[in-house]
């Protein structure tokens, strides 16, 4: 049994731990749900999530074995680093295949650095180049 989990009070503490894991995650998808556009789906999707698993992780590992506990800490590493990875390539992904209405970025960052024709649009390439 794990020497810090062996009280009421570490109870209490992995208890608030997995709650708030739990509602942050409810609120991560309900935000998924109900946000309207994109990034803000991004956004949801990412953040919240990756805070209540942290959250849910970090309680459970309070109430393992050290051993299983340093595995949960491995985990919760893993998705704080591989979540905005991802969030980003979906980003990039959705933004270069037009996921993206017009008006929707305040700041286009990204269309400085692509070419022209990288970006597909609402017309094609070739249609915006006045080509055939």
């Amino acid at each position: 049994m794990n020497p810090v989990a062996a009280g009421p009070v570490a109870d209490v503490v992995s208890a608030v731990l997995m709650l708030s894991g739990a509602l942050s995650c409810l609120l991560g998808a309900i935000g998924l749900v109900r946000l309207p556009d994109l990034p803000a789906r991004l956004q949801a999707a990412t953040k919240p999530q990756t805070l209540g698993l942290s959250l849910i992780l970090l309680g459970t590992a309070l109430r393992v074995e050290v051993a299983t506990a340093v595995t949960l800490v491995l985990v919760v590493l893993f998705q704080v680093i591989t979540a905005p990875v991802i969030s980003q390539l979906v980003g990039r992904a959705a933004y270069r295949s037009g996921g993206f209405p017009d008006g929707t970025l305040v700041v286009d960052e990204l269309a400085e650095h692509l070419p022209t024709d990288a970006v597909v649009g609402d017309e094609p390439a070739a249609e915006r180049d006045g080509r055939d």
